[in-house]
């Protein structure tokens, strides 16, 4: 759990909701909606009428106005509760951020109080299949015709877009450059042309839908680029990298910390040769130094939150938080589960869903390769 110097009792206030509204509202349907493959629709209007969705975003909008330890708090909650996939996170902290910081005041108008209160639901849509980390890669093209856009491409991998009303789409307006021909466009579900593809089968987060999506020949308003001025997406998607990096190391963190409390409990319980699994010297050591890394890991992401909400927070230190925290956290979660033995490896134990779920971190907002890119440019 998070000790931030900047965590007020109005934080701890907004806690005890949370767990009361995931307890209620979301851990119920955990089953339902890992077998759907995405979270029922209906849930993000409630969450939207509790006050969960964008804290941060100004009440001018219809949000919040809190700060990350919002976030955080969510997300270490549904953690602890088995259910990290939730993706309030992205709809809230990485997403509606754009519209509210890039954003010009018709954009915010429009689409923040439909996020604030769950009347939208919003989706990012970057990766393509040949353009991961490399997104000056992409090929999605929009082609100025007269007061719209002409969207053409594809992406995949795009989280919450089974439910989504609402995607930030990276695509080329100028085709002849790298970076600086990428822009960002607010694409509503609903346009002609767009088709939302199969969800697609991932190894964990199973509540967490994951898309493919197509542009045919899309017209989208001009008024609906990001911003109004092409050519800044690139700088844009940069610039709300590093948060996004911090909140998969929340998660991360979190993650690590579930696994290292359920795996004490059952050692404590399980009979091995007569003797308690905790009695083994092996399993103390094994979970000294799970517990070891874990208080570690908060400590560095303590200070890293404390850095992002002091305004003093930049790329590198969420390359190095994101680094650490999701490798080590899969390298935690992964020696818990061997002390579980079979047990461990049930689809239906917390280990388990923890073990396949942590993999992601690895890979999404930036493989771990990249990170260490990152970090070894910056020396």
């Amino acid at each position: 759990m998070s000790q931030s110097t900047h965590l007020t009792p109005e934080h701890e206030i907004f806690r005890a909701s949370a767990r009361k509204f995931l307890k209620t509202e979301c851990l119920p349907f955990r089953d339902a909606w890992q077998d759907d493959g995405k979270m029922a629709r209906e849930v993000w209007r409630k969450a939207g009428r509790e006050g969960f969705l964008c804290a941060k975003v100004s009440p001018a909008y219809g949000g919040g106005g809190g700060d990350l330890l919002h976030c955080a708090i969510l997300l270490e909650e549904q953690t602890k509760l088995g259910f990290p996939e939730l993706t309030f996170y992205l709809h809230s902290d990485i997403i509606a951020p754009y519209i509210e910081l890039y954003g010009d005041e018709d954009q915010r108008r429009r689409y923040l109080p439909g996020m604030c209160n769950g009347d939208i639901v919003a989706a990012i849509a970057m990766t393509e299949p040949g353009a991961g980390s490399d997104l000056q890669a992409i090929t999605t093209r929009a082609v100025r015709d007269g007061d719209h856009y002409r969207l053409t491409g594809q992406k995949t991998f795009i989280s919450n877009a089974q439910n989504a009303d609402l995607i930030i789409v990276a695509a080329k307006t100028d085709a002849a450059q790298a970076a600086k021909g990428i822009s960002l466009f607010l694409v509503e579900t609903q346009s002609a042309g767009f088709k939302l593809g199969r969800n697609l089968n991932k190894i964990g987060c199973k509540a967490q839908d994951s898309s493919e999506l197509f542009f045919d020949d899309v017209a989208v308003p001009a008024a609906n680029l990001l911003g109004g001025i092409e050519g800044r997406g690139f700088y844009q998607l940069m610039q709300r990298l590093p948060e996004e990096r911090l909140i998969m190391a929340i998660s991360s963190i979190a993650s690590m910390e579930a696994a290292v409390e359920d795996t004490i409990a059952y050692v404590r319980d399980r009979i091995v040769f007569g003797q308690r699994l905790i009695e083994f010297q092996n399993t103390r050591f094994k979970l000294a130094e799970a517990k070891t890394t874990a208080v570690m890991g908060r400590t560095f992401l303590d200070r890293c939150i404390d850095l992002f909400i002091e305004n003093d927070f930049d790329a590198v230190d969420g390359a190095m938080v994101k680094w650490w925290a999701t490798e080590r956290a899969f390298q935690v979660i992964d020696e818990c589960l061997q002390l579980h033995g079979g047990y461990g490896y049930m689809r239906d134990s917390t280990i388990a869903r923890l073990y396949a779920d942590s993999r992601l971190g690895r890979i999404a907002g930036g493989t771990s390769e990249i990170m260490r890119d990152i970090i070894g440019r910056s020396l």
